[in-house]
């Protein structure tokens, strides 16, 4: 890995912290936003190259986060995968159709973690 740079939007500390040293330990560079509102902010500074969006935040939800990066051109093309416990049937398709790249559902396999976050990285240089 190059170093890719993965913002993580995540309210939940204890989550937070396992995603930090998840991403750093596996070569990643980390930013992180507790809030969607920040999530904007720092996505539209430092055009990371993925987005780990939690769905439940406490100000704008990850699906309005996520109509606001692909509203502005700056942020648009960046890929968000959707971060969630939320994992009854149809969830996935209902993220997808909202415009999420992925789905990522808590708790969170770690290898799949990392096998997904390197996926869409890779995608990126391509």
């Amino acid at each position: 890995m190059a170093g890719e740079q993965v913002l993580v939007v995540e309210d939940n500390q204890k989550n937070m912290k396992l995603f930090r040293y998840v991403l750093q330990v596996t070569g990643y560079r980390t930013l992180e936003a507790t809030t969607g509102g920040r999530a904007v902010e720092l996505a539209t500074e430092h055009r990371p190259d993925l987005v780990l969006m939690d769905i439940q935040l406490p100000d704008i939800d990850g699906v309005e986060a996520l109509g606001r990066l692909r509203a502005d051109e700056r942020t648009a093309s960046i890929p968000v995968l959707a971060l969630t416990a939320q994992a009854m049937e149809g969830d996935r398709e209902r993220f997808r159709a909202a415009g999420f790249d992925g789905y990522i559902s808590k708790p969170v396999n770690i290898v799949g973690l990392i096998g997904t976050v390197k996926q869409h990285c890779d995608g990126r240089r391509e």
